[in-house]
């Protein structure tokens, strides 16, 4: 940890839908978007149009967006949180789990890989203006993949997440579990004490192989249950599994238990701002105009919450 921080209890994080000031039966296809010129561009197009090709891209990178919006092209068109299609952007939270007290928001269009993203945003920016680091964060499984686990489990943050896995099989052959990894010699070791390998080569960014010899398939009397139709098996390791690893040891614990428990205040939130406040539907447009809202209506619900726990002159 960096000299000067100090560490908090624990922090939890969340996001939930609000829905953009635009019109879901006006929509374009991200392909034919046609933009007119710099001068007659409102303020959510030249943001949008800004941040293409950044680090900041509102859209993900693997592919061109379903459907924009002319008026907001930043928001995104998502079903989460309603039963309907929408523009919407993702309000992100990032609450003293303890208190409940909102220490940092961020607004992000409504798309989980972005949301999950601004955890480390949000962590960050808190660190550098109060000095303040969680010892854990608990968050829901959206927000175990790897990348996310290994920046925390780096940072001395215990992860209080569910590990997002999909290593299970549906059709009863051998999952990753039934393997063995062996860390000193970075190798899998199969039921019957066979070796799988790797390259050391990364795939998509995060992804490494590990394969079993051919011939020492061909006669294993566990092919049909380990791989009935390739020539070998294949299992694949996130190069942040340790991270995953020190995430699924910490499940279960009493410690996780209870942040678990105490991250639903997060949603409790979300429920008030919307039933009670009654915001549903941004009124500005852009990412500028969602993150002014959204500070707002997180300085609205920490006051109401402070006033609640100052104490009471006798009457």
């Amino acid at each position: 940890m960096a000299s000067g921080l100090v560490r908090g209890e624990g922090f939890a994080v969340d996001a939930t839908v609000i829905e953009a000031d635009a019109s879901r039966f006006k929509r374009v296809s991200g392909e034919d978007a046609q933009w007119v010129e710099p001068a007659r561009q409102t303020r959510a197009v030249r943001e949008y149009l800004a941040a293409l090709n950044t680090e900041n891209s509102p859209n993900n990178p693997e592919r061109e967006p379903s459907a924009l919006s002319p008026s907001d092209p930043a928001s995104a068109w998502t079903t989460k949180g309603r039963l309907r299609v929408q523009f919407a952007y993702g309000l992100n939270y990032l609450i003293d789990d303890e208190n409940a007290v909102i220490v940092d928001v961020e607004a992000t269009p409504a798309r989980i890989s972005k949301e999950v993203a601004s955890t480390k945003v949000m962590i960050a920016r808190t660190a550098e203006r109060t000095g303040l680091v969680p010892k854990h964060l608990a968050a829901d499984s959206a927000y175990g993949t790897g990348a996310l686990l290994g920046w925390l489990v780096d940072r001395g943050i215990d992860p209080h997440i569910p590990v997002w896995d999909k290593s299970e099989r549906a059709d009863g052959t051998l999952a990753r579990a039934d393997f063995t990894y062996d860390d000193e010699h970075d190798r899998y070791v199969c039921p019957q004490g066979k070796p799988l390998t790797s390259t050391g080569r990364v795939h998509d960014g995060h992804t490494l192989y590990y394969r079993s010899s051919k011939r020492d398939c061909d006669h294993c009397d566990l092919k049909p249950r380990c791989c009935p139709i390739s020539p070998f098996r294949r299992i694949t390791r996130d190069v942040n599994e340790h991270s995953r690893d020190r995430a699924r040891a910490l499940s279960g614990t009493q410690a996780f238990e209870d942040s678990s428990r105490r991250r639903k205040k997060i949603e409790m939130l979300f429920a008030h701002l919307k039933r009670q406040l009654g915001f549903e539907r941004l009124r500005l447009r852009g990412p500028t105009g969602a993150r002014d809202e959204f500070l707002l209506a997180a300085t609205v619900q920490n006051l109401r919450r402070l006033a609640r726990l100052a104490p009471q002159p006798n009457a």
